[in-house]
């Protein structure tokens, strides 16, 4: 066959057998994950009561561990601890009371030889210009006390044993006086926008306070140890990242992050 005048040969690697190969193994490369430019993630699940003091404890961790990234839910210790035993993953988990964590350790979603307390707390009650109130037997005389539900929420169930003791509970609640609050936070802002007359939070929530005061705090003698403990999850205990946390949030700098949001930190300054 006669050859068209002006006409020539193209060579491209890529059309022939050993280009074609070169092309597949460039995609193939191409395609593979990247691991080593992922950020290594921690899944923490905290009780709300610790928002802000957590909020910082994570950032200060971040700016020592960059390539990790934390990932915060905050809620009620019951409604998280639910989600844990219902498969939610999580790496840490600090509650607001040993109840929770003990019902995690039982249900094998916490590794028990990883659980201790982070910090201790205390129970005060707060109000908005109440005055004349000075203990619990005081707060019969108000219309609506705001307390955290007792069937998810640590503050509400210390304060449930505390009125309990006092003999006060059944009357305040066969008179429809206490108003349930989701979680702690809930309970003290219907105190700061005076919707109710007193509410039950922690310490460390008060201090947030711009209207509300503390009247009084609750006598420890009244209700559980308020402490806070912290524990991996089978799957944290085996993550690097979440490993590091909890070795930073046990840490005497922790401790003084937590000190100055009016928690006992039980790591030594």
């Amino acid at each position: 066959m006669a050859r068209v005048a002006g006409s020539r040969r193209i060579d491209n690697p890529f059309l022939n057998g050993k280009g074609c190969l070169a092309l597949v193994l460039l995609l193939a490369l191409l395609l593979l994950p990247l691991p080593s430019l992922a950020a290594e993630v921690v899944r923490l699940s905290a009780a709300a009561s610790m928002g802000d003091a957590v909020k910082e404890l994570v950032s200060v961790f971040r700016e020592k561990n960059p390539a990790v990234a934390v990932s915060a839910n905050l809620a009620s210790s019951g409604s998280l601890a639910k989600q844990i035993a219902q498969g939610a993953p999580v790496d840490l988990y600090i509650s607001a009371n040993q109840r929770w964590m003990e019902y995690l350790v039982q249900k094998k979603k916490i590794e028990a030889h990883t659980v201790q307390v982070l910090a201790h707390n205390a129970l005060v009650f707060v109000g908005r210009g109440q005055t004349g109130l000075s203990s619990l037997k005081d707060i019969t005389s108000l219309s609506r006390i705001a307390i955290g539900s007792p069937g998810s929420v640590p503050a509400g169930q210390y304060a449930a044993q505390a009125m309990t003791r006092t003999g006060i509970y059944g009357q305040l609640a066969r008179g429809h006086r206490l108003v349930m609050a989701k979680d702690v936070r809930q309970a003290l802002i219907y105190a700061e926008r005076g919707e109710v007359d007193g509410a039950f939070v922690y310490r460390t929530d008060a201090l947030l306070a711009r209207h509300a005061a503390i009247l009084f705090t609750v006598p420890a003698k009244l209700h559980d140890p308020i402490a806070c403990p912290l524990g991996l999850t089978p799957s944290g205990a085996k993550n690097s990242a979440a490993l590091a946390l909890f070795s930073f949030l046990n840490s005497p700098e922790a401790g003084r992050i937590l000190s100055r949001y009016g928690f006992e930190a039980a790591a030594t300054p």
